[in-house]
């Protein structure tokens, strides 16, 4: 034992430890004072970080909103795009069976949804009367008089806001409405239009008239039975109000926080598309955030300013609440702080020794631990001196029993040859311990061969051993593709000879032995060898441990063994880097299974295993 260490008190220690308290008490006020004061400075800071943080947050919501829609409704014309697409011949009743769900709810701030097809001015007689036999009989196409190369027709249409159907419309009037199409075609996908006043607001009063956008998606035939099948068809438009958008979209985001100014950039200039203004002022203090809103083929911003309810009902007086709790617990901490540090003394005391007994015992447990080690290394070495120095002496008296009963038994009387049957087997039986003691310990220490192994050819091999020539009632055996794995060829075979030679003996008598052997591919790489039988079966409870030498389960003693086969094939898997098991077979019986690495595991590996199984 490491002796404690003991603590001695000076004379006049115990003055000196007063002072020493009363240096340490001033120290922890002191410090608590000047926490204070900072945390009462932070908690100020932080009032206006807050509003920051407040406004910051208030803003990524309303871009995340305005992107979520703006995502929702170029998905929604797509759809109609694709159904409109699909009909083999379009008519006006298909046309708006396909539009039937679009609405104002569904739909908040657009105006309607419609079908613009082109054309030329020599083409305008013949595509008004298509569409008028399609179920547009009124439709009366009104080229814009400006435009005379392509015209865009609004041959089918569904207004949302009631505003009346704009049929027949030419939306090359509105160029910004046009290079909005012509984007959509040349790029295949859905384009949106720069802000401009919609064709169907030209008679609206100007003071209530707002800036709109356009959504145009390509039509193209993608009916087999179509006679346009593959071809362009036209475009299926959404026109929206940029202030009815922003409204219904954000309203319940922004509320009476912040104002919201929508804004085209795609030119290097922001142009309104839409703007909220809630009732609340706005704080002209502070300065106004602008993030991007990616729309289709352009470049939008989301501005957002704040009103003065951005911290409404959140204005506490932090700091006062920090200085008071900071003082109250200043004086905690000196009173709490003088009794502390007279106990100080007495725990380090206390410490040194725990500390000291502890040290001394780790010290006798390394011991310990490293003398049975040895023990262990030394019980090896001496289980296999042992089974090698009796494996000669055994054999000559193996040999002359053998010699005695083929000889000198017709000459002998029965009770003499009864006698001379009883040592022969049990010379027979001990043979069968030595060599399982000395596979034992030679198994966790031997050098592995590594090699390519066909256990195909091994598998048949130890059934034709153990099976061959033999008389009375065959086995039945079932052996499954197996693979070629890499490992020692005589330990594998040793492995597999153990496993088969147990599912042939405990099988109850009376009964047909029969056993299977498959292999199965790991996903982690590897394979998975299982060798099932239908004999006794080993219990739950014992599953775990009969692996484990000298163990033997429950039902088995009737049966000659030695408790060592399981843990030999333990051993042996084990240098191979692999696992092994045992569980129910369904039907009756046990499934043994052991895992054999894809690739060996390198020499570090291979030495901890080594290592490992020597400390065992």
């Amino acid at each position: 034992m490491i002796p404690a260490p003991t603590v001695q008190t000076p004379a006049g220690g115990a003055p000196r430890a007063r002072g020493r308290r009363s240096r340490i008490v001033v120290l922890v006020v002191a410090l608590g004072m000047i926490g204070t004061v900072l945390a009462v400075s932070a908690l100020r800071r932080a009032a206006e970080d807050r509003f920051d943080q407040a406004l910051e947050q208030r803003t990524t919501m309303v871009a995340r909103t305005l992107t979520a829609e703006m995502r929702r409704y170029t998905t929604s014309l797509l759809d109609l795009a694709a159904a409109v697409g699909a009909q083999g011949q379009l008519s006006k009743p298909e046309f708006e069976a396909i539009t039937a769900a679009t609405d104002r709810q569904r739909l908040p701030g657009a105006t309607g949804v419609a079908l613009v097809v082109p054309a030329t001015a020599a083409e305008v007689p013949r595509v008004q009367t298509q569409w008028r036999r399609a179920g547009s009989p009124d439709l009366r196409l009104q080229p814009a008089p400006e435009h005379t190369s392509e015209h865009l027709f609004v041959v089918l249409n569904r207004a949302i806001d009631g505003s009346g159907s704009s049929s027949g419309q030419d939306l090359a009037a509105a160029p910004e409405a046009a290079a909005a199409l012509s984007q959509a075609r040349e790029g295949h996908q859905v384009a949106i239009s720069a802000s401009y006043r919609l064709l169907q607001d030209a008679a609206v009063p100007q003071e209530a008239q707002q800036l709109g956008f356009a959504l145009a998606a390509p039509v193209y035939s993608t009916s087999p039975s179509a006679s346009d099948a593959g071809q362009f068809r036209g475009w299926m438009v959404m026109a929206l109000r940029g202030g009815d958008f922003l409204q219904d979209a954000i309203s319940r985001i922004a509320g009476e926080t912040v104002a919201v100014t929508l804004s085209d950039a795609s030119n290097g200039v922001a142009t309104p598309v839409g703007r909220r203004l809630p009732n609340a002022a706005i704080d002209e203090s502070r300065p106004a955030r602008t993030l991007p809103i990616p729309v289709p083929q352009r470049t939008w911003q989301v501005t957002v300013a704040p009103t003065d309810r951005v911290l409404a009902g959140t204005a506490l007086h932090l700091d006062v609440v920090a200085a008071l709790i900071g003082t109250l617990i200043t004086a905690l901490l000196a009173a709490l702080t003088g009794t502390v540090v007279s106990s100080r003394d007495r725990a380090l005391r206390r410490v040194d020794a725990a500390t000291a007994a502890l040290r001394d015992d780790i010290n006798r447990r390394e011991a310990v631990e490293q003398q049975l080690r040895r023990r262990e290394e030394e019980l090896v070495g001496f289980a296999g001196v042992v089974a090698h120095d009796l494996r000669s002496p055994l054999a000559r008296i193996t040999g002359y029993a053998d010699f005695l009963r083929e000889e000198a038994a017709p000459r002998l009387e029965p009770e003499h040859r009864e006698f001379l049957e009883r040592l022969y087997g049990g010379a027979q039986r001990m043979q069968s311990l030595i060599d399982d003691l000395l596979n034992y310990a030679t198994a966790d220490n031997r050098t592995l061969r590594r090699t390519e192994v066909d256990l195909n050819r091994l598998v048949a091999d130890v059934i034709r051993d153990r099976v061959g020539g033999t008389g009375g009632q065959q086995p039945t055996i079932v052996v499954g593709p197996l693979p070629t794995v890499d490992g020692d060829p005589v330990l594998l075979r040793q492995v597999v000879d153990n496993l088969v030679g147990n599912a042939l003996k405990y099988t109850p008598a009376g009964q047909q032995p029969c056993l299977e052997i498959t292999g199965t591919a790991l996903e982690a790489g590897g394979w998975c060898i299982e060798v099932a039988d239908r004999g006794i079966g080993i219990p739950a409870a014992q599953r775990a441990t009969v692996f484990d030498p000298f163990i033997r389960a429950d039902g088995s003693q009737p049966y000659h063994g030695t408790g060592l086969g399981l843990a030999i094939v333990h051993r042996i898997i084990e240098r191979h880097g692999g696992e092994v098991g045992v569980r129910e077979n369904p039907g009756g019986g046990s499934r043994f299974w052991f895992t054999v690495p894809a690739t060996p595991p390198d020499e570090q590996s291979t030495a901890t295993a080594e290592r490992t199984g020597a400390a065992r």
